[in-house]
């Protein structure tokens, strides 16, 4: 299994580096990209929501939005009910790179899926759909114990 987790994480680099050379905006870093299409795809979540759908940690969370607020592509806004809790929008020009960034995603997806059939990609996906829902189910208890 530790060559299995040793893949994925080779794959994820991998994904990183082909991203960063064919996306224009090259103010956006490798570790961007996830958040430009959680806040996109839903606007105005916490930045709690997005540590938890990206599963990272609050600070890691937080570093990468002020990175994303200086360079102009999120605004945070204090929750009303919570004025310790921040609702996290794209900008105009997080918007703007949004295309882009889905499109080099699919190209990345096409290539690493090339010459596989689909039922073996389909097999694939449901694997690791049910490893990543019990992946989360254990941080979750951990979280609890806490």
């Amino acid at each position: 299994m530790s060559t299995f987790m040793k893949m994925l994480n080779n794959i994820s680099r991998s994904q990183a580096v082909y991203r960063h050379g064919k996306i224009s905006a090259a103010d956006l870093q490798p570790g961007h990209y996830a958040f430009v299409f959680a806040i996109c795809r839903v606007p105005g979540r916490s930045q709690e929501e997005l540590a938890r759908e990206l599963c990272i940690n609050k600070s890691t969370v937080a570093r990468n939005l002020n990175q994303l607020e200086e360079k102009g592509y999120i605004q945070r806004n204090s929750l009303p009910n919570d004025k310790r809790q921040f609702a996290v929008y794209p900008t105009e020009k997080m918007l703007a790179v949004l295309p882009e960034v889905k499109q080099v995603s699919t190209e990345w997806r096409e290539l690493l899926s090339e010459g596989i059939p689909e039922q073996e990609l389909t097999i694939f996906h449901s694997v690791l759909e049910r490893m990543e829902m019990r992946a989360r189910e254990i941080v979750e208890r951990q979280e609890e114990e806490k």
